[in-house]
């Protein structure tokens, strides 16, 4: 037999609703782009504030389900909530170099618009210790590899947590762009205990 010991959530859901979004994310385009090197992402980093509400509805309440069941928080005044958002824009044969997302808790991705083979790959942070010793392997799986990929599909969230280092690679058959919603969160309530002296207030 063979468990699985301090795994990785990445939480995949996808919306059953049709979200009516063209004008708002041209709205958004119109407002300004900035290029960073490999794509293009919104000058406004706070575009859930302004518009998107049914997006961020959909966000937020999914949030609430990663939180409870891959948290699982004792029942207090956790307030887990969305800071920035930005719009992402990776035109054929763009990419997304490797980062991850500090000052934040759990990050998340919503596609608006993909393509077939259109992925997201994460970056095991132990690996750089598993690869001391350096095997030719004959198939990959969860336990050898450095990277792992899952599918981009419109209409669809993925959250994890923002420590992971996460990239998108050129997709060879892209035809058109592909549009993508970031965001970050963090949590207002209490942390920690007095008698554990780390007791910690966030407003």
């Amino acid at each position: 037999m063979i468990e699985s010991v301090f795994p990785c959530p990445v939480y995949i859901v996808k919306s059953n609703s049709k979200f009516t979004y063209d004008e708002e994310i041209g709205n958004i385009i119109d407002a300004g782009m900035q290029f960073n090197g490999s794509n293009s992402n919104s000058i406004s980093s706070y575009i859930f504030d302004t518009g998107l509400k049914k997006i961020k509805q959909f966000c937020e309440e999914q949030i609430k389900i990663y939180v409870e069941q891959i948290i699982c928080p004792v029942e207090g005044d956790l307030d887990f909530y969305i800071t920035q958002s930005w719009l992402n824009v990776n035109r054929p044969g763009e990419s997304h170099y490797e980062h991850c997302h500090s000052n934040s808790i759990i990050s998340g991705v919503f596609y608006i618009s993909t393509e077939e083979d259109d992925k997201i790959t994460f970056v095991d942070p132990n690996y750089h210790v598993k690869d001391r010793i350096k095997f030719e392997t004959k198939v990959s799986n969860i336990w050898n590899s450095e990277q792992w990929s899952f599918q981009s599909n419109s209409n669809e969230l993925i959250l994890f947590p923002s420590w992971l280092n996460h990239m998108v690679n050129p997709n060879p058959k892209a035809t058109k762009d592909r549009l993508s919603i970031s965001f970050n969160t963090f949590v207002r309530g209490t942390l920690g205990e007095i008698t554990s002296k780390n007791k910690l207030i966030l407003k």
